[in-house]
């Protein structure tokens, strides 16, 4: 649990700016964006396709971000309770993690699940909850095993400084990792994360919030555009890949497998990375 996760904030507001997006700041997501304006990929308001154009998150985006069939109706209460099931009475993610909660954080990210074929949105649904599966071992965990240990301060992220007594470990279901990480992702739903990354820890819909957000931020878009599952372990934790942790892969792939079936839908290509 807790591995270290790849801070792309920088590198995609220099992307931004090399593609000529010339951006407002916004106070990102649920973007702080009026009602007229679109909050880009990025976090950032305004009208042009660089905002409401591919990855906007929400107002008026040019492409619709309605999926053929809600999510709601993709994570039924018997697939939920399917993965959280199998963990035992005494884990504290049996008490902490459910399907009420996930919906409700569903609703800040709008384009989970909502973008490209129905194929293409049981996928990534079946990709998520092969990840969680793998993260929290079944919504057993909430917190990583043995992170306390380690305050996972990256002393160079000068944006998002860490404070003094506070530890970054791995939190939720995707077990956000990392003081720029939570900077980040508080910045994007307006929490202070870096100042109670507990939060994580102890609010339901804010610990799917963040896994949401660094889904949505790191992932979609390599199963939108058809990379396949394999591609979302390196974003996930790439650290697996290339015989880093062979076992690690082949489970998360028979979960995502397991969970393609139940959803009707083939896996695809390009399983393993």
């Amino acid at each position: 649990m807790g591995f270290q996760r790849v801070n792309l904030l920088s590198a995609t507001l220099f992307a931004a700016a090399v593609a000529g997006f010339i951006l407002s700041p916004a106070s990102a997501q649920n973007c702080g964006c009026a009602a007229n304006l679109c909050c880009s990929r990025w976090g950032y308001c305004g009208t042009t396709a660089a905002y409401c154009g591919a990855g906007c998150q929400q107002g008026p985006c040019f492409a619709s971000t309605s999926p053929t069939t809600p999510v709601s109706s993709v994570v039924t209460d018997a697939f939920f309770n399917g993965i959280i099931g199998r963990a035992s009475a005494s884990c504290p993610g049996k008490r902490f993690y459910s399907r009420a909660s996930f919906l409700q954080a569903l609703n800040s990210f709008p384009r989970f699940g909502a973008e490209g074929t129905s194929d293409v949105s049981k996928r990534e649904i079946a990709a998520f909850f092969a990840h969680v599966t793998r993260e929290t071992g079944s919504f057993c965990y909430i917190e990583e095993i043995g992170g306390s240990s380690r305050d996972y301060c990256s002393r160079s992220s000068t944006q998002f400084p860490c404070v003094p007594g506070k530890k970054y470990h791995g939190r939720g279901p995707i077990q956000i990792t990392w003081n720029y990480n939570y900077g980040a992702a508080g910045r994007s739903l307006g929490l202070d994360l870096l100042g109670s990354p507990e939060t994580v820890a102890t609010n339901p819909v804010v610990s799917f919030k963040t896994a949401l957000w660094f889904w949505m931020n790191n992932v979609h878009s390599r199963i939108v555009s058809g990379q396949g599952f394999g591609s979302t372990i390196r974003a996930i934790n790439g650290g697996e890949c290339n015989n880093g942790n062979p076992t690690a892969v082949r489970v998360r792939v028979e979960h995502y497998v397991q969970y393609c079936q139940q959803l009707g839908v083939s896996p695809g290509a390009n399983l393993y990375c």
